[in-house]
């Protein structure tokens, strides 16, 4: 697989070592999206479809620039227009139906959805949000897009006779939206994968459900699979036979304990290391993420780590969660100026 992360060094980066920083996906909404929302749906309102759709424009523009403003090398709009990671895009895959909410944990509900029919690629899901932040951007633009093990394991199955075989449809589904999206200009994809945590012994299917997405895909297209929470040492070091370049894994949370499971055998791929916690609002200093940073550097060395949060930040105050973007940017910048100074030893380049 080739190196597709120097197209995405900014022209006036000014160290020779380069951390690719970046966001997982989710980021919180501005109150006035909510509201937006709620006028939407309500009866009565006068808020009309048009509204709403230059509401969720106007989110996605400031949540756009807002990660540029925090120093993001690579960018989301957050999610502005998604709901929820499973329920945006079972709206948008025929053979899918919905029959109400059910309640996931605490006060948190989730519509989950029901396969009924053989899954078919209805219509576009994320080409018109891409475009749309990519106009907006200066930045070039990640796009993280649900992969078919968890759209398949959090709904409920009633037409295959394998929650396996449901997957693998979908995962040509998936393989075909990424090809839009690359014809569209799309050059960095995270395929989001957190049922893999929860179920580790099931990464064989995951596995080939890659093999189904990334057939045709670019060279020059850069793949990442995201994982978050679970035992990480389940699935490696098997998961380096999958056909990504990247692996994007939530450690700060845990306190970073897992961090040695990523050591033996060698990690071969890139790393994408969650460096701030995002089920913590309390905001990380400059100083702490830089020592979580220089723990990915006993994994990799800096020219295969990226900088990200552990997962999206969007059950944080939006406050909160750009202060974390903030302290990780300046961080990360700081650690290149030191790589550069050579005042850091690099376990991983020994």
């Amino acid at each position: 697989m080739s190196d597709t992360r120097e197209q995405f060094r900014p022209t006036d980066h000014d160290t020779d070592h380069f951390l690719l920083t970046t966001v997982v996906g989710s980021y919180p909404k501005p109150e006035w999206h909510d509201h937006a929302r709620d006028l939407h749906e309500a009866e009565d309102t006068g808020f009309d479809d048009e509204d709403w759709e230059e509401a969720k424009d106007d989110a996605s523009r400031l949540i756009t620039r807002e990660h540029e403003r925090a120093g993001m090398d690579v960018v989301t709009d957050g999610e502005m227009r998604r709901n929820e990671m499973v329920e945006y895009f079972a709206h948008r895959i025929d053979g899918y139906e919905f029959n109400g909410r059910v309640k996931v944990w605490g006060h948190n509900y989730f519509d989950k959805p029901s396969v009924v029919d053989p899954v078919e690629y209805g219509e576009s899901w994320l080409v018109e949000e891409f475009e749309f932040i990519d106009e907006v951007a200066d930045a070039p633009v990640k796009v993280p897009i649900t992969g078919p093990y968890t759209l398949a394991s959090w709904s409920f199955n009633e037409a295959y006779d394998s929650e396996a075989e449901l997957a693998y449809d979908l995962a040509d589904l998936v393989n075909e939206e990424i090809e839009a999206l690359v014809e569209a200009g799309a050059r960095y994809i995270q395929i989001d994968e957190p049922a893999l945590a929860t179920t580790p012994d099931d990464h064989a299917i995951v596995g080939e459900a890659l093999e189904h997405i990334v057939e045709d895909v670019p060279d020059d297209v850069r793949l990442g699979l995201h994982v978050c929470y679970g035992d990480y040492s389940r699935i490696y070091p098997e998961i380096l036979d999958f056909p990504v370049e990247e692996f994007d894994l939530e450690l700060a949370n845990g306190d970073f304990e897992q961090i040695d499971v990523f050591k033996e055998p060698e990690f071969t791929k890139d790393l994408a290391l969650g460096v701030v916690d995002v089920h913590d609002a309390e905001v990380e200093s400059v100083e702490e993420i830089k020592d979580n940073i220089k723990k990915g550097l006993e994994v990799v060395p800096p020219e295969r780590l990226t900088v990200s949060p552990d997962c999206g930040l969007k059950l944080l105050p939006r406050e909160v969660a750009y202060e974390k973007m903030d302290n990780l940017t300046t961080a990360a910048r700081e650690v290149e100026a030191e790589l550069d100074a050579g005042e850091i030893d690099v376990p991983a380049s020994e």
